[in-house]
Formats: structure tokens, C-alpha cells, sequence
């Protein structure tokens, strides 16, 4: 699970998702993490910690505003036990490898993530971004699918805007391109017939398949 924001327990619920192995965070704005505490529906029936990664800033704000779920004196069966793990580069979960890609967004430190799966394509998922470091682009060249950022059409100090990010999904010469983090000003049955072939407007429910290469 990529973050836990506020509508988890409505969008778990709808998506009959009955185990979270992990909860990677971009960063630790409330629109991200808010639905911490509705993480403990996946608690129950597991021994082991729940695996919470992140850059050492998000997972500082975290432990600060949940505290209580990182003291000892949390021993309550059913409550969420974090293991919380710092991202300093590549990771796997099983045969997924994960890397965190460092994006600008506004003034807190924030990451995308790229998803590789042997015998399917690569994901990159940059949902709050303004910017992305020279440093980064490099992750996500090529990639065959971009979930990025594009909040409305008018400029934004943190978010890219619908041409920003149409601009970036060129610039990274990605295979698809997927827009999210829409406002409710982006009109986008208006905006459809802008979008060239492989961009499409991002939504809630979205699944994306892919069939598996031996």
C-alpha cells in the first residue's frame, strides 16, 4: 500500500483488500497518512510488525503525530505494532523491488516510488510533485507506466499542472502516462481531447493489468 490516507477504511472496503503486507509513504502530509490508525484492520491476525517505509523525516512526523503505536506500552492485540524502515535506496518486498525516487514538493521532503516485478512493467508513482531532481530522472526514464501528479490547469507553488505534467510524461518519453491528484477545477471530460494516445486521466477503482512474461 502506497500511504494511508484519510478515505482507507472507504477504499479498502470497496477494493475487498483483505491484507497489507507494507505501506510505503511519500511524505507526511495529512492527506497521506491520516488513515493510520484504520490500519489496524490488517493487524489483527499478524504477529510480526507492520513494515511502515519512508525517508527519516516522514517516519519522524509519523511516529510524532501516532506516538502512540510506537511506545512500548503498545502490547493490545489488534492495534497497529509499526516497524518503521528508512529508505536509503532499492528495497524488495518479496520479489517486488522498490525505489524511492526523491521529488520536489513544496518544503517538505518528499518521494515518488518505482515498482519492478520480474515479468511485468515498471511502474513509477509520483502522486505530489512539483519538480523532480536531475538526480531522479534517471529512475524513471523510459518507463513503460507514469502515475504523476496534475492538479489543475493554472500554476501551483508544489503540485505540477495539467501541462507540467504532460510535459514530464514527454520528457521521461514514458510508454503510458496516467494523471492524478486532480482538482475538482481540472474539467477533465473538457481536457480529454488534449491528451495525446498513451495519456489518460487517472481515477478511483483504476486497475491496471498486466500479463505476465515468463
Amino acid at each position: 500500500m502506497v500511504d494511508s490516507g484519510p478515505d482507507l477504511r472507504e477504499q479498502a472496503l470497496r477494493e475487498k483488500l483483505d491484507q497489507v503486507d507494507a505501506v510505503l509513504y511519500t511524505h507526511a502530509h495529512l492527506d497521506h497518512i491520516t488513515g493510520f490508525d484504520e490500519l489496524r484492520a490488517y493487524c489483527w491476525h499478524r504477529d510480526a510488525p507492520l513494515p511502515l517505509y519512508g525517508s527519516s523525516e516522514c517516519l519522524g512526523e509519523i511516529k510524532r503525530i501516532f506516538s502512540w503505536a510506537f511506545l512500548p506500552t503498545n502490547i493490545y492485540r489488534g492495534y497497529v505494532k509499526p516497524d518503521p524502515i528508512e529508505t536509503d535506496g532499492p528495497f524488495t518486498i518479496g520479489k517486488l523491488t522498490v525505489t524511492p525516487v526523491p521529488v520536489n514538493h513544496g518544503n517538505v521532503v518528499t518521494q515518488g516510488y518505482r515498482f519492478d516485478y520480474p515479468g511485468t512493467p515498471s511502474i513509477a508513482y509520483l502522486p505530489d510533485v512539483k519538480t523532480i531532481p536531475e538526480e531522479s530522472w534517471y529512475l524513471i526514464e523510459d518507463i513503460h507506466v507514469l502515475i504523476i501528479d496534475s492538479l489543475h490547469r493554472r500554476e501551483h507553488a508544489t503540485h505540477m499542472n495539467f501541462t507540467e505534467a504532460m510535459e514530464t510524461g514527454h520528457k521521461l518519453r514514458a510508454k503510458n502516462v496516467y494523471l492524478t491528484h486532480l482538482s475538482h477545477e481540472l474539467d477533465v471530460n473538457e481536457a480529454m481531447d488534449e491528451l495525446p494516445e498513451n495519456f489518460q486521466f487517472a481515477y478511483d477503482g483504476l486497475k491496471l493489468n498486466f500479463p505476465i512474461i515468463e
